[in-house]
């Protein structure tokens, strides 16, 4: 189900290699400077060669243009308005709203994606007293700006062999676009208040997970993503775990680790190029993978501790989500102005 039965084209498996390569440099170049936030130099990555088969100046002006934005907002908001949880909730909603709207649209849906999941997660760490904000802003700026240069690298490096049609996403009515941005952003900031409140710091892959399931923007898509979400998951958990047993008291020796991330990070790309629908089970396993060597694969940390506990914090995250998703659904349904979907 996973893979379709045909074999993988020239473009397919030199995208599938981008993504490898791209991942584990941008990885290992993270590691050699000893920067934090390890996940944003892996993931990023993973995300731009991921959504975006060949790399454009439209791409990299709107992931660049996210981090930036993000950082000005959580540098000015998070610290005006962070003492105040109601005012804050409020600026949160509209924040994430604009854009969802911007990924409605269609033409800026790198920009809403990945400010989306940058923002809630920068927010989140911000609210912590012993967090850096200068080193956690300039880590995801830094990160997007070597995410964009691996990109354009990995492009000139291994290049398509033929020419693909471009992408041009299909008109969608008012009533569409509304109930797409509103359920979006309810959701959204609903998963920031949980996170904030019970003090889930730990958890960013969970994080993340409530965030990637609104990608399809409906909740029938929601529904079919979060099943594939949960099965991506676990082949990304167990390749981590197959991952730290192997190389146990060895897991902090580079030469090891980079290439047992490219080996991963090529499968699961393969299975994301195969299934050919943005975000699924492929796409799940990546990130999951990715998350568990930037964030958490270091020589004093357990990796099966933190892979088990990724695993029940993402699945608990997905019934959560999955239920405020049918019940928003339902609601914005009972307004002829925002409905949509069945």
């Amino acid at each position: 189900m996973i893979l379709r039965h045909h074999p993988l084209t020239q473009n397919e498996l030199r995208q599938c290699l981008r993504i490898a390569t791209g991942a584990s440099l941008g990885f290992l170049i993270c590691k050699l400077m000893n920067w934090n936030y390890g996940v944003f130099y892996t993931v990023t990555p993973m995300l731009l060669l991921g959504l975006v088969p060949v790399m454009n100046g439209h791409a990299a002006r709107q992931l660049l243009a996210a981090a930036v934005v993000c950082g000005i907002e959580v540098g000015i908001i998070g610290g005006l308005f962070g003492s105040h949880p109601a005012l804050m909730t409020l600026i949160v909603f509209v924040l994430f709203l604009y854009r969802f709207a911007c990924m409605s649209r269609g033409a800026l849906f790198l920009f809403g994606a990945n400010g989306v999941i940058s923002l809630s997660i920068m927010l989140h760490f911000a609210s912590y007293p012993d967090t850096d904000l200068n080193d956690l802003i300039f880590g995801n700026f830094w990160a997007s700006v070597l995410s964009v240069l691996i990109a354009y690298l990995m492009t000139v490096l291994i290049p398509d062999v033929e020419p693909r049609s471009a992408y041009v996403p299909g008109p969608k009515q008012p009533h569409r676009m509304r109930h797409e941005a509103l359920m979006g952003a309810s959701v959204a900031t609903l998963s920031f208040l949980i996170f904030q409140a019970f003090d889930l710091r730990d958890s960013m892959s969970a994080q993340a997970t409530t965030l990637l399931l609104l990608f399809p923007m409906h909740w029938n898509g929601a529904l079919d993503y979060a099943r594939k979400r949960a099965m991506g998951t676990v082949l990304g958990v167990v390749y981590g775990m197959a991952v730290q047993l192997f190389l146990y008291d060895w897991s902090g020796v580079l030469l090891l680790v980079v290439p047992m991330l490219w080996f991963g990070t090529l499968l699961f790309a393969q299975a994301h190029v195969k299934e050919a629908s943005g975000s699924a089970v492929g796409f799940g396993a990546m990130t999951t993978l990715g998350i568990l060597f930037g964030q958490y694969l270091t020589p004093g940390n357990d990796l099966i501790f933190s892979a088990l506990y990724r695993v029940s914090s993402i699945l608990v995250a997905i019934v959560g989500t999955l239920l405020a998703c049918y019940l928003l659904h339902h609601f914005l349904n009972s307004f002829e102005a925002t409905r949509f979907g069945e």
